[in-house]
């Protein structure tokens, strides 16, 4: 009986060391080139191989989980996630609900338009704009653009149909998401110079995290810190961004 009670004992330590040494990122996987879905519907991205490559610092094992950007946070606060991978830009509000790690991408915010359809961001009043829902993008236009209609979409994907369609008149997005349109797409441009508003975007994304994890949090840090000197950041980078 003792034999078996022991067995069973070590049985669970090992699960439970096999579950500490998972972590569990949610992200919106809609948002090339940070995170997409490929062609044999594995989640894929910068923010992807980054993540792999801590988790590999950490001798910890990652695993990917699609949700809706705006059910990223609140899913944290739950706990039904371990982090939050998914071009969060690090704001004061979102702080106060949850943590950050260090920057691990800096970023900006531009406005693009079907070429032709649109002059400058003065005659954005009284357009209708395309950002997803929850994200600063959102914020932003609400709070300091007063004469538009933030139309929010539950991926950037759809906001640029719509505006392909005509239903918007112009996406309001992160720089490196609308460069990748750019790609595929001849006939968009840009609508002004890029935003870096430091309240909403200009501090970088972060990995968000819940507020009483420190553990993780110090060592997302660590690991982060690690890969950046020993060139695996720089290798990721120049794979999705590198010309």
């Amino acid at each position: 009986m003792k034999k078996i009670v022991l067995a069973t004992l070590i049985g669970l330590v090992s699960n439970y060391a096999s579950a500490q040494d998972e972590i569990k990122f949610a992200m919106e996987a809609t948002y090339a080139p940070f995170e997409y879905v490929d062609e044999n519907n594995e989640i894929q991205g910068f923010d992807v191989d980054l993540a792999n490559a801590l988790c590999n610092e950490i001798k910890a094992k990652c695993s990917f989980h699609n949700q809706p950007f705006d059910s990223l946070i609140p899913a944290l606060k739950f706990r039904r996630y371990d982090a939050a991978i998914s071009g969060i830009d690090i704001t004061e509000q979102r702080q106060k609900v949850v943590n950050f790690t260090a920057p691990y991408y800096d970023n900006a915010a531009a406005f693009v338009a079907v070429k032709g359809s649109i002059a400058d961001q003065a005659a954005l009043k009284g357009k209708r704009i395309g950002v997803q829902n929850g994200s600063t993008h959102q914020s932003y236009l609400t709070e300091q653009m007063t004469g538009v209609t933030a139309v929010p979409y539950a991926s950037y994907q759809d906001a640029f149909i719509d505006m392909q369609n005509g239903r918007i008149d112009s996406v309001f997005g992160d720089t490196a998401v609308v460069a990748e349109w750019f790609k595929k797409n001849d006939q968009l441009s840009y609508i002004g110079d890029p935003i870096t508003n430091a309240k909403y975007f200009g501090n970088g994304f972060g990995i968000a995290i819940n507020k009483d994890n420190d553990a993780l949090l110090e060592k997302l840090n660590a690991a982060l810190k690690t890969v950046k000197a020993n060139g695996q950041y720089q290798q990721i980078f120049d794979k999705y961004f590198g010309e």
